[in-house]
């Protein structure tokens, strides 16, 4: 009897203690904004404990960036493929002359596949660090993918010293020959009859069209240049910085003057970026003109010397400068002379 009244009180006692005190709400507010200051980047007496805008930065790499510059490219290799449709191969009017004349000497040209080359190399290796996991490591695998990618990294790195002395050497070779000039007017009004069959603008030796490739090539090629630079040298330079200020100062803009090291890093990849995909499309371009596009100008820069047809109609001013100082150097065209003569096919 005793056990059973022990027992029985014991079932109407509460054996599960006191109820859990309902937590502070003042206080779970604090948490939460001290997190979101954590979070947010804000400094605090420990200093920036996370540096929030890399995620951000991660997020406009892997998103919009990604997606605009894929656009870009594929929008300008369909632009291509359509000119080249409806204007086909610009043939050379009067047919192959069967004489030749210096259009290029050898250190000019060297200077150019100097360029040419290593920027082909900075551009297939770039474009892997953008596209290489979306499109490569599927096909080759991951192991596969990584040796060819730390691979490429280091040919990205060192070539491009090779590819700043081409810039520079060409600079150099034509800067003199690509000053605007009156005649570069009436080219672009005829937007250098690249649309009409027999339109021929006058030009001197670079035409209004060559002369934007080549100084957007210089310009754009430096501004990639110091950007790889402060990639190559991480945390070295602050030149964004700077910039800014001086935008700001010229513009009026409220850019920001006070950036940490990631930060300048962030603005360098991503400018970096965008003036190399800017620069593949007007190479896109070049290479399109230089080859399949039009009849006698990969001659330029393949033996450096052109058709005399084909230089008449291009840059007159240019032939008619060369034989009135007498240096117009005319010699048998070997390669063609079975075409020499011959009035040119249509465009096909």
């Amino acid at each position: 009897m005793m056990f059973a009244a022990f027992g029985a009180s014991m079932a109407s006692a509460d054996v599960r203690g006191p109820a859990p005190k309902q937590p502070d709400l003042q206080y779970l507010n604090e948490d939460s904004n001290f997190w979101k200051k954590i979070r947010h980047g804000q400094e605090g007496r420990g200093g920036q404990l996370i540096q929030s805008q890399g995620e951000d930065w991660r997020l406009l790499r892997n998103g919009p960036l990604l997606k605009y510059t894929a656009t870009a490219l594929g929008a300008m290799v369909a632009l291509l493929a359509l000119f080249f449709l409806i204007r086909g191969r610009i043939r050379i009017e009067h047919g192959w002359s069967g004489w030749t004349i210096e259009r290029f000497n050898m250190p000019e040209r060297m200077g150019h596949w100097i360029l040419a080359v290593s920027f082909i190399i900075l551009g297939l290796t770039g474009l892997n660090v953008s596209f290489g996991k979306h499109v490569l490591m599927p096909v080759l695998g991951k192991e596969l993918f990584s040796t060819i990618s730390i691979g490429a990294k280091y040919l990205h790195n060192y070539v491009a010293f090779a590819f700043i002395l081409g810039l520079v050497w060409v600079f150099v070779a034509w800067i003199k020959d690509n000053f605007p000039r009156s005649a570069d007017i009436t080219w672009l009004k005829q937007a250098g009859g690249l649309f009409s069959k027999g339109v021929h603008p006058p030009s001197h030796k670079f035409n209004a069209g060559q002369k934007l490739i080549f100084w957007s090539v210089i310009l754009t090629g430096v501004s990639i240049s110091l950007s790889g630079w402060a990639l190559l040298f991480p945390f070295e330079t602050n030149m964004f910085a700077k910039t800014f200020w001086i935008i700001n100062g010229v513009v009026g803009t409220t850019l920001p003057t006070e950036l940490t090291g990631i930060q300048e890093q962030q603005y360098a990849v991503t400018w970096h970026n965008i003036m190399a995909i800017f620069m593949i499309c007007i190479i896109l371009a070049h290479i399109y003109i230089g080859s399949i596009g039009m009849q006698g100008a990969f001659d330029a820069m393949g033996s450096g010397r052109v058709d005399l047809n084909w230089a008449k109609e291009h840059h007159s001013l240019w032939v008619e400068k060369l034989e009135a100082e007498d240096k117009l150097d005319k010699q048998p065209d070997e390669a063609h002379q079975s075409d020499a003569g011959a009035k040119a096919q249509p465009a096909e």
